[in-house]
């Protein structure tokens, strides 16, 4: 390795020869790898990438095949205000057209099958739900623009639920937007805020999704491998199933300078020694680590006692005030588990009864959730392929439970203690499809669900100064990136919150004139906002 102990050159950040150690593979990782090329003249080859899994990505992942049912732990949307994503990708080429950028390509999917989602919310009754209005009464919208209005420093701490009466929490409003963005009444106003601000310009489309785009196929494909392509291609090391269990700092009082990244590489303990002018970015926390996968017969088995990825920032953060407070996102596993699952199934029957159920093709239709359901199911059959190597007649769509503690409807047991074959029987429960149809799906599919102890871990209740500054203060060679360091107004859970803290790194450590564009700020646009208004003020429609 370039930049071991005494063998290290001696280098500086002026003349472009310091190293760069990043600590995690996600988006944000692979994100701040590229920003320090593009951006901040280093070489690939002077820049390290520790990671603890054998693939890169994070939460950005898709695996399996065909026969054993191929699995993804999430999904994710993008807006049209999407603009450090949009910039990373734009110099990215894609796998599929490399004269077309990961930019161009996601853009170009959504002018050809833009989602009109016309049964966003299924009743108990297996029946689709008029979304015209979004059901409120004038305490919940006085309740919504006051929340709109107010300053984020008198939401320190609070709940959603301090915020709003019972009845807010039954409203069409609140199961689309809860599902959309897997928010819980016990979540943190602050970020449910920052939420409502930075997207109430989708409110006019809100249950058909229209304005909302994702990538041709599954996150893993259509942007981690492009990345982890061009960033190989330019020499960049990437330190596969090798954790990095602490930093070292110079001695002195609240140092702000890493001299050394201590390692575990394949059972042994490694030092590697970092000099001041060279660089650390941590992705401190993760929403995925300690997932635990069942499968087509088996439910997850428990999710392992200790996580890794929160152990470190637990290390770095004993004493350090600044380096924010782990435990207020670890600790409250209940508040912020949650459970998916993948379905891949090799005959049309499902997607043919969805179509005719929904009125809309695989691809357009959107994201069903089904109010009545005690998991508060939502799945989504999106077009396909989902994956790039996807046989023609295999057919893989995607749901999730933000409930998976309780019973189901159909069956007694928790979520978390079902085999995938029974979560699929109870979303067909759901489902008004004749027993024929049950019964084809059932026996042509494979079913792979996925417990994540920590996947609305970002959302908990916390304070400011819970979560670490990108760049702390004091800082010489540290910083924090992904969704668990403090970017303000922008919002956590989203592939763009981690690209911005990525981008606000590389730019703060190197004192770069090019940084991040503003967060969008659709509040402050009053057209955007009279628009908002309206909706909130529809009434339902005549039957």
């Amino acid at each position: 390795m370039g930049a071991r102990g005494s063998d290290r050159p001696k280098n500086t950040r002026s003349c472009g020869m310091a190293n760069a150690y990043l600590v995690g593979g996600g988006i944000a990782a692979l994100a701040a790898a590229t920003y320090l090329i593009r951006d901040g003249g280093f070489e690939g080859t002077d820049i390290h990438l520790f990671e603890g899994r054998r693939a890169l990505g994070g939460s950005l992942d898709a695996s399996g095949g065909p026969d054993v049912g191929y699995s993804m732990r999430g999904g994710r949307m993008f807006d049209g205000e999407s603009r450090c994503t949009y910039d990373l990708l734009s110099g990215i080429p894609s796998l599929d057209d490399p004269a077309v950028s990961v930019t161009e390509e996601l853009l170009a999917g959504h002018t050809e099958s833009p989602w009109d989602d016309m049964a966003r919310l299924v009743d108990a009754n297996g029946k689709i739900v008029d979304t015209t209005s979004m059901g409120f009464s004038e305490r919940d919208r006085l309740e919504l623009v006051r929340c709109l209005a107010v300053s984020e420093g008198h939401l320190d701490g609070k709940r959603i639920s301090d915020c709003f009466g019972e009845h807010f929490f039954t409203t069409a409003f609140w199961f689309m937007w809860c599902t959309t963005f897997a928010f819980q009444p016990w979540h943190s106003a602050v970020e449910f805020h920052r939420h409502l601000r930075r997207f109430v310009h989708l409110f006019p489309e809100f249950s058909s999704l229209s304005a909302m785009r994702r990538t041709r196929h599954n996150q893993y494909d259509s942007i981690v491998r492009p990345l982890t392509a061009w960033l190989r291609a330019r020499g960049v090391t990437v330190h596969a199933r090798c954790q990095v269990t602490d930093l070292g700092f110079t001695p002195g009082i609240r140092s702000g300078t890493v001299d050394a990244l201590h390692l575990s590489r394949r059972g042994r303990d490694e030092k590697i020694a970092v000099a001041p002018e060279d660089l650390v970015l941590v992705t401190n926390g993760s929403m995925t680590d300690a997932s635990s996968r069942g499968s087509h017969t088996a439910a997850p088995p428990p999710a392992p006692p200790r996580s890794d990825a929160w152990l470190l920032w637990h290390r770095l953060a004993r004493g350090r005030a600044d380096f924010g407070d782990p435990g207020v996102f670890d600790k409250r596993v209940k508040e912020s588990r949650g459970e998916s699952f993948t379905v891949t199934t090799r005959d049309p029957a499902f997607l043919r009864a969805v179509e005719e159920f929904s009125g809309r093709p695989a691809g357009r239709g959107g994201p069903i959730t089904f109010t009545g359901s005690n998991w508060l199911l939502t799945v989504l059959v999106d077009r396909q392929p989902v994956y790039r190597d996807q046989p023609e007649g295999v057919t893989v769509w995607w749901g999730y439970g933000l409930f998976p503690g309780r019973a189901g409807n159909g069956t007694p047991k928790p979520m978390t203690m079902c085999t995938g074959r029974e979560i699929l029987e109870e979303v067909l429960h759901h489902l008004p499809f004749d027993a024929a149809t049950e019964a084809r799906i059932l026996e042509t599919s494979t079913v792979v669900p996925c417990v994540m102890p920590y996947l609305t871990s970002q959302f908990l209740a916390r304070r400011h100064g819970d979560r670490p500054q990108v760049v702390p203060e004091g800082s010489v060679n540290l910083a924090f990136i992904g969704q668990f360091a403090e970017v303000p107004d922008d919002v956590v859970r989203t592939v763009e919150y981690s690209i911005r803290t990525a981008w606000t790194a590389v730019a703060g450590l190197l004192k770069l004139d090019r940084r991040p564009p503003e967060v969008y700020k659709g509040h402050h646009d009053p057209h955007v906002l009279a628009a908002a208004l309206e909706r909130m003020h529809r009434k339902q429609a005549a039957r």
